[in-house]
């Protein structure tokens, strides 16, 4: 199984589940892939007023994933990446049902923000594309988003999710499957209204090319094509005939337009009032369309992250470049940080490889906050990481180093609420004991202290010689005392 990869696609309209198989040539390796599942879910057409996920729509989405689950039993968590997209973003239950849709998948749920679901799908499509220098746009209409990105070969340039969808703008504007040409023009100067923001900086760039990704553009790809309304890709005229064809008949009918899949019917008119929208504002001559999309994303990024090219790695690196972090004490802090971790948790260390990294990550970016402001700088430190386009990360990623960093200093109560279980105390502990040893900022050719926990036990052994030549250190070890029995464990400070 070592040469497989899975990823699993968690969309507003369909789930998706993809199996690669890597090979290796001449150095580069390739994705091929081996086996395909897809579920039509309608998850985003469960989504009420109050943004509420209802109980069907959850119901029929754990159905799906214990059936993929069954697929993947024999994978290991490391070969195995599951991203949700929109739905999952602005559902305000997201958290009450995602641990158990986790436990019908078995595996974890990343919760992906919008432009990392955009930069995912441009990287899966062009994987499928001939190789090229030429900016291409890519865009692909989902359930309940539409990311739209330009760029040039796998790196994209411009990135934007737009909150808009095949199935949100059926339900929104012909929720009883009527079409007419009223509605029809509702709903694509809606669309144009959400593209406009961006219109301007897409068509400044520029691009040579222009391709459409997943269930919408290819529908009407197939559509356009097979139905004689247009013989070289998706265009605007095209879709003209098939809009007035829609609006003639009042609904959509699968038997009188040849290359539609019966479960795309009822989101078709969403999708093609967006489409349309798309290409009056970006003024899209001809789009043709890429068999990659955000399913094969996550193989690519997945295997980088097995060949040592961690796309959360670069982020990283260009935050701590952003941010104009200390480079030097990041590292200190860094190496620092993990010793005590491995000291405090020597046991299984694929169990803890995950809290592992995300402390690691941590140290590196623990200073983010200072480019703000001195004062309480941990807390806007924990906000930026929290809340920036972080590319490579998941949502759950991003809280966990927020968490940290926001713990490494100060009150313990502030997160007490937050930390979910004992490993992840001991990897605050970890920071929080390495960044008070490098207050100074100066490199030490060995440490003055070790640390031990057993159970609810932190046992920190210190020279006593370093102390007494270092009286702020010596005051804040002893400072942690109180803190560390507030959230239930005992702190004895040792000297030797």
């Amino acid at each position: 199984m070592d040469h497989l990869l899975a990823a699993v696609d968690l969309g507003s309209n369909s789930f998706r589940l993809s199996i690669g198989r890597v090979v290796h040539q001449n150095g580069v390796a390739q994705i091929y892939q081996i086996d395909r599942l897809k579920e039509t879910v309608r998850l985003a057409a469960g989504l009420r007023q109050d943004k509420q996920l209802d109980g069907p729509a959850i119901e029929r989405a754990i159905a799906v994933l214990e059936r993929f689950g069954e697929r993947l039993r024999s994978f290991q968590p490391d070969r195995v990446r599951a991203v949700a997209t929109n739905t999952f973003r602005v559902a305000r239950n997201t958290s009450d049902f995602l641990p158990d849709a986790e436990a019908a998948l078995g595996f974890p749920i990343d919760v992906i923000a919008g432009r990392e679901e955009a930069r995912l799908i441009y990287l899966g499509v062009m994987h499928s594309l001939p190789p090229s220098d030429d900016r291409r746009l890519v865009i692909d209409i989902g359930g309940g988003s539409t990311e739209v990105i330009i760029g040039r070969g796998f790196e994209p340039h411009l990135l934007t999710s737009l909150y808009m969808g095949c199935v949100s703008y059926s339900r929104q504007f012909f929720d009883d499957g009527l079409v007419d040409a009223h509605r029809m023009k509702q709903a694509e100067m809606a669309a144009r209204r959400e593209i406009e923001v961006i219109s301007k900086q897409y068509r400044k760039m520029g691009w040579k090319a222009a391709y459409g990704s997943s269930g919408t553009a290819k529908a009407l790809y197939a559509i356009l094509g097979e139905c004689a309304f247009s013989s070289g890709g998706i265009t605007r005229a095209g879709m003209n005939k098939l809009k007035e064809r829609i609006i003639r008949t009042g609904r959509v009918i699968a038997e009188e337009l040849p290359g539609i899949k019966p479960d795309r019917s009822d989101v078709l008119p969403g999708g093609l009032a967006i489409m349309i929208a798309l290409f009056d504002e970006l003024n899209i001559d001809v789009m043709q369309t890429g068999d990659g999309a955000l399913r094969l994303g996550v193989l690519y990024d997945l295997l980088g992250r097995h060949d040592q090219h961690d796309k959360r790695d670069e982020s990283v690196r260009q935050f701590m470049k952003r941010y104009h972090v200390d480079v030097r004490q990041a590292r200190r802090v860094r190496e620092t940080a993990l010793a005590f971790f491995d000291a405090v948790l020597p046991g299984d260390k694929e169990e803890h490889f995950d809290l592992r990294r995300a402390l690691g990550w941590a140290a590196d970016l623990h200073e983010v906050g200072l480019t703000i402001t001195h004062n309480g700088y941990h807390r806007h430190t924990a906000y930026v990481l929290e809340n920036a386009d972080m590319p490579g990360f998941s949502r759950a990623d991003q809280q966990l180093i927020a968490l940290l960093t926001l713990a490494h200093q100060g009150k313990l109560g502030k997160v007490e609420g937050l930390v979910r279980d004992r490993a992840q105390w001991l990897a605050i502990l970890s920071l929080r004991l390495a960044v008070l040893l490098f207050r100074r900022r100066q490199d030490m050719a060995q440490l003055p202290l070790s640390v031990s926990v057993k159970g609810a036990s932190i046992v920190v052994k210190v020279q006593t010689r370093w102390l007494a030549g270092h009286p702020l250190s010596d005051f804040t070890l002893r400072a942690e005392d109180s803190e560390w029995r507030k959230v239930g464990f005992a702190f004895d400070l040792l000297e030797n």
